[in-house]
């Protein structure tokens, strides 16, 4: 059986992809943060709402992310989600990869939902950086 997050992942894919950025925010805890790119770091929902913002206008309003292979490790109400992740978009000349081997931690809430804490989605490229 799939495990639920690959779902919740999936959601969040699709809000990326039609640019619905206030629905992306349901899906992350207010204390979060965003790899931006290495060594910048987006820190709770309104500068990850903004710096979203900010990628899809660098993307030419272009991204939509998908998730290839996925591996979850799950300890009580926290999960380690590795997955590789893809990106297309228009913009051919940028300098970031568009594929990826991305780390994301999710937490339960007190009603059982999954929030995304740390949204890394350069993985262990950070290393050396």
């Amino acid at each position: 059986m799939d495990h639920e997050l690959k779902e919740v992942i999936k959601k969040c894919d699709l809000a990326i992809k039609q640019e619905d950025f206030d629905t992306l925010m349901n899906y992350y805890a207010e204390d979060a943060i965003l790899v931006v790119k290495p060594g910048r770091i987006a820190r709770g929902k309104a500068e990850i709402k903004k710096a979203f913002i900010a990628i899809a206008n660098y993307f030419n309003n272009s991204v939509v992310p998908t998730q290839g292979e996925m591996i979850i490790l799950e300890a009580g109400d926290t999960a380690l989600v590795i997955s590789q992740t893809l990106l297309a978009a228009d913009k051919k000349d940028s300098e970031y990869s568009t594929e990826r081997k991305a780390t994301y931690v999710f937490k339960k809430n007190s009603q059982g939902e999954w929030l995304c804490s740390i949204d890394n989605s350069y993985g262990t490229e950070l290393i050396g950086n």
